[in-house]
């Protein structure tokens, strides 16, 4: 990175999931799926259904920032929301992502710092409508979070991190909903 813009966030949660929650019909309720808070970088996250798969690598890692469920949640005039129902794998407070899709990035926490490639918008799950409130999902498309894969192994820890950035980001934007597509010009 030739010039790096360093961001203190916080991460306010990590989730591991082991197995898919959200599948079936909304009407048959998610499945119970025991989850951790321990997260490893390098092939995705230990523990985690996309851990060493292929097809998932470059998608393996979603960082996801509370601001984004707080908007939503006031626009629908609901919650607050728990953010460990959207299933993301970390939860930021702080942390402006939509300008890190495409970039290289680090994330330090504690001792242990973890370097990411931004990949894709997360988009999100129908089942956004059953767990969190009806109009969710609408709600979530373009600040669903990104989806990152692993450039490093490392640790990540609840509580005070800094987001290394080689792009300026506006931490007063985390809840903004952002384009998923450019516009074409005419």
């Amino acid at each position: 990175m030739a010039e790096n813009f360093r961001y203190d966030v916080e991460i306010l949660h990590l989730l591991v999931s082991p197995a898919h929650a959200y599948f079936g019909r909304a009407r048959e309720g998610a499945a119970d799926v025991p989850t951790t808070d321990a997260v490893v970088a390098g092939k995705g996250i230990a523990g985690d259904r996309f851990f060493g798969k292929a097809a998932h690598m470059d998608a393996a890692v979603t960082l996801f920032a509370v601001e984004s469920l707080e908007a939503i949640a006031a626009e629908l005039d609901a919650g607050p929301f728990d953010p460990l129902l959207t299933r993301r794998n970390v939860v930021l407070r702080g942390a402006h992502l939509a300008p890190l899709l495409g970039q290289d990035f680090v994330l330090e926490s504690g001792a242990s710092s973890v370097s990411l490639h931004g990949g894709r918008h997360a988009q999100p799950c129908a089942w956004m409508n059953e767990m969190l409130a009806p109009g969710a999902h609408p709600a979530m498309r373009g600040r669903g979070g990104i989806r990152c894969r692993a450039l490093s192994s490392g640790l990540l820890h609840r509580g005070p991190a800094v987001l290394v950035s080689p792009v300026p980001l506006d931490p007063a934007r985390a809840g903004e909903a952002s384009l998923l597509r450019p516009s074409r010009l005419p």
